[in-house]
């Protein structure tokens, strides 16, 4: 005689409590695309969006020579965004696809990244002025010397040749960090991280441009040194990237320190992890040197190194607790994650550890 199955067991009890979560979400599905596209906005969306939203209120009241240029730029940066946002977190492209995943990263790092270039036209519309004057007063009361000064005494074709190495390096440790992260790398928690932090540092970085422009000493203080920059292939094409594509008016803070030090700083916490057990240690060092360069080839004040120094770790500490709560929050909702994998494999955990290290 067949024993009668239980009805109370524990596997029965997991089944009704996932099929009653399942009827929870499908209930709590929003019945609109706007409410579906807010309610999978990520805090990384908001940030980018009010960046441009930023840059759009700059430029629309500003007045001078590439104004027009300037609002084309800013606005092709938004439709693109925009559009960008409907098809990925609006679910046209459906989500958890490899084309969803791919559209999104496009989408939150493009605008950000591009901007960059276009700041070229818009720094000196909409701050025609510079602030070097009080950057160097701020140096010399703070510290008590202007490095790029000091240094002078220093400069010769073998010292400008090893710090252009390093930060014409700058230009080959970002992409580095950038691309394999977000096209190769398959820990979206982790990937989570390295977006939030990186676009806040840029972000802020771009708007304080903005508030605080200036030349750097290599322009204020061009009649006070006496030792010609003269070096080989690397100090050429440093020339060559700056003048090509610079922003020009772009010193406070110093991007130059805060994102190599923000990689550094991301490969520590993440150090448990490959390849970073093994890169961070190099990444550090050649940090040290990218920092030095800024002012012994002249492009930065000091305070700006420290503010660049503040702004990495800020957004290194801060995008990690942002991104823990969030990556909870979302799930808690039946909301997608921040990111999915290209390859549209299985997730990764909801959230990052605690202590990523």
């Amino acid at each position: 005689m067949h024993q009668p199955i239980p009805r109370n067991g524990p596997r029965e009890r997991l089944a009704r409590d996932v099929a009653r979560d399942v009827d929870h979400a499908q209930d709590a599905e929003p019945r609109t695309f706007l409410a579906r596209l807010g309610k999978n906005l990520a805090a990384q969306d908001l940030v980018v969006a009010g960046y441009l939203t930023v840059l759009a209120i700059a430029v629309l009241m500003a007045h001078g020579a590439g104004r027009e240029t300037s609002i084309r730029l800013v606005a092709a940066d938004i439709v693109g965004f925009v559009i960008g946002l409907f098809l990925t977190r609006g679910g046209i492209l459906r989500q958890g696809s490899p084309a969803n995943a791919l559209v999104y990263r496009l989408t939150v790092f493009l605008p950000v990244f591009l901007s960059y270039f276009q700041l070229r036209w818009i720094l000196p519309m909409v701050s025609p002025h510079s602030l070097d004057a009080n950057l160097l007063a701020l140096d010399l009361r703070l510290f008590g010397v202007e490095p790029a000064l000091a240094w002078d005494r220093f400069v010769t074709p073998y010292t400008t040749e090893w710090f252009a190495f390093f930060y014409f390096g700058y230009f080959v440790l970002l992409p580095l960090h950038v691309l394999p992260m977000m096209f190769l790398a398959k820990d979206t928690a982790r990937i989570a991280h390295f977006s939030l932090g990186i676009i806040l540092v840029v972000v802020i970085g771009h708007v304080l441009y903005m508030l605080v422009p200036g030349w750097g000493p290599y322009h204020y203080l061009a009649s006070h040194f006496t030792h010609p920059l003269e070096g080989g292939t690397f100090w050429h094409l440093v020339q060559a990237t700056v003048q090509g594509g610079g922003a020009q008016k772009d010193i406070f803070p110093s991007l130059h320190t805060a994102l190599p030090t923000y990689f550094a700083i991301f490969s520590y916490l993440h150090r448990r992890a490959l390849p970073f057990r093994y890169t961070w240690p190099l990444l550090a060092f050649a940090c040290s040197q990218i920092i030095l360069a800024t002012m012994f080839l002249r492009w930065h004040y000091l305070i700006d190194i420290f503010a660049g120094l503040a702004l990495a770790t800020f957004a290194a500490l801060a995008s990690h607790r942002i991104v823990t709560w969030e990556a909870g929050h979302r799930v808690r909702r039946g909301v997608t994650p921040i990111y999915t994998r290209l390859d549209g494999g299985a997730r990764e955990e909801a959230a990052p550890s605690r202590d990523p290290c």
